[in-house]
C-alpha cells in the first residue's frame, strides 16, 4: 500500500477491505490501518462504526447529498438494534452475515443468510436488522437515499416509533410497514413489527457460520495474501 500511495494523483483514496475485517487505506501522504478511534462514527449502536465516503451524518432532505454511501464496521456476532429507514437502504456485506426483515404481506419476519459479495436493497420504512455471524468484524458498503445518522428518520428503533405512536394519532388507512407506506406514518404497526424482529434476535440470536463457509473464509484469506499489494 505504501508503493500505491506513492502512485495516487492527488485527491484520490485506495480502500482495501481485507477478509479479516481490517480496512487499509492509502492517499498520497502514505498508507495506514483505519480504525475506529479514527475515521470512524458511531453506528446506530455501540461497537459499530461508520466512515463516510459520500454525504455525511448530517445529510437530510433540508441539507441534501442525494444518498449517503458509508463503509461500516460490524463488530464480531453482533447484531445492530432492529430499525426503519427513512429512505432506501442498501448493503453490500463483504463476509457472512444475516438480515432480518418484517414482511408486512405474511406478518412475519424473514431471515436472510448474506455472504461475502451478496448485496441486499431494502426499501424505506421497512423493519430490518443486520447482523454479523461471523467471530471477525466484518465490513459493509451501505448507501441510504437522503438521511445521513444524525437525522431522526435515519434509523427508527421500536423504542421511538412507540414515543411518536404515543404522541401522534394514527392516519385514517395504512399499516405505514413496508415499501408501500401512506404520507402520515402509522408508528404503532411499526413498532410491533420492530419488537416481533427483537424477539425473533433473542430467540435465534445472530445466527452461526456453517463449516463450509468457515473453510471458504480461510481460502479467501488466503488468497488476500497472495493477490494483495506489495
Amino acid at each position: 500500500m505504501e508503493r500505491l500511495a506513492r502512485e495516487l494523483p492527488y485527491g484520490v483514496e485506495l480502500f482495501h477491505l481485507r477478509p479479516d475485517g481490517s480496512v487499509h487505506f492509502a492517499d498520497r501522504e502514505g498508507a495506514r490501518l483505519l480504525g475506529p478511534r479514527e475515521e470512524f462514527l458511531r453506528f446506530i449502536d455501540d461497537g459499530q462504526f461508520a466512515h463516510y465516503l459520500v454525504g455525511d451524518a448530517k445529510t437530510s432532505p433540508e441539507r441534501p447529498s442525494n444518498a449517503t454511501v458509508k463503509l461500516g464496521v460490524v463488530g464480531p456476532r453482533s447484531a445492530f438494534t432492529p430499525h426503519a429507514h427513512g429512505g432506501e437502504h442498501i448493503v453490500l456485506s463483504l463476509g457472512h452475515a444475516a438480515c432480518g426483515l418484517y414482511d408486512e404481506r405474511r406478518r412475519r419476519v424473514t431471515e436472510v443468510r448474506l455472504f461475502p459479495g451478496a448485496m441486499i436493497r431494502i426499501p424505506e420504512m421497512m423493519p430490518h436488522s443486520f447482523a454479523n455471524r461471523g467471530a471477525r468484524p466484518l465490513n459493509i458498503l451501505a448507501a441510504n437515499t437522503g438521511f445521513g445518522i444524525d437525522h431522526e428518520d435515519y434509523a427508527i428503533t421500536a423504542d421511538e416509533a412507540e414515543r411518536r405512536a404515543a404522541a401522534r394519532p394514527a392516519p385514517d388507512s395504512g399499516s405505514g410497514v413496508g415499501p408501500a407506506r401512506p404520507a402520515v406514518t402509522d408508528y404503532g404497526p411499526l413498532a410491533a413489527a420492530l419488537r416481533g424482529i427483537e424477539r425473533g434476535q433473542r430467540v435465534r440470536g445472530v445466527g452461526a457460520v456453517s463449516v463450509r463457509e468457515r473453510l471458504a473464509a480461510g481460502l479467501r484469506r488466503a488468497a488476500a495474501v497472495l493477490e494483495g499489494p506489495r
